[in-house]
């Protein structure tokens, strides 16, 4: 049997002459972009905050010159306005510092309970992980040894206080309805 073309599916798109022709009139189909964000994306790897830390160790280093830079320009400056920008810059610097070492603490606290645990278990002892609220006392704790050890214990707990008191007095019914 014959073979029968359909030269409908073959012949070019038709298009009226007499209409002008689209600005952006696509030819070929373009194939869209896919964007990936690497955060949730299983090609980037998985995410593991020691070889992260490990591996950008070295902006640190950089963090802190530029940090001994602000400090500089900070001393030598005149103007108000770029000093308070300064200053600013500083304390959120000094802020990120801080919450990094934080951070690095929890990390160590975690791996040594996991060693631990790991230690335990090679002896033939049940492992047994703590609750979060367990977490949250024990570094209670080691934040008042660390408040004690400095000397600024007292003046933390008058201040946990005077916000307990505030908001005790929320609570309190008011006068006019006494």
């Amino acid at each position: 049997a014959p073979l029968k073309y359909n030269f409908l599916i073959f012949r070019p798109l038709e298009i009226s002459a007499k209409k002008p022709v689209p600005f952006l009139r696509q030819v070929v189909p373009v194939r869209k972009k896919v964007q990936r964000d690497p955060r949730f994306d299983d090609l980037s790897g998985e995410y593991k905050p020691e070889i992260f830390m490990k591996t950008y160790s070295f902006l640190d280093s950089i963090k802190k010159q530029e940090k001994e830079i602000v400090q500089k320009q900070l001393k030598k400056c005149q103007n108000m306005e770029q000093k308070e920008k300064l200053q600013r810059l500083l304390n959120h610097m000094t802020q990120q510092e801080q919450a990094q070492k934080k951070q690095q603490k929890l990390r160590e606290s975690e791996l040594s309970l996991k060693r631990q645990q790991r230690e335990l278990a090679k002896q033939g002892k049940k492992p047994f992980f703590l609750k979060k609220s367990e977490k949250r006392k024990l570094e209670l704790a080691e934040k008042y040894a660390e408040l004690k050890r400095s000397g600024k214990l007292e003046s933390f707990l008058n201040k946990k206080r005077k916000r307990n008191a505030i908001k005790d007095k929320c609570h309190l019914p008011s006068q006019k309805y006494l």
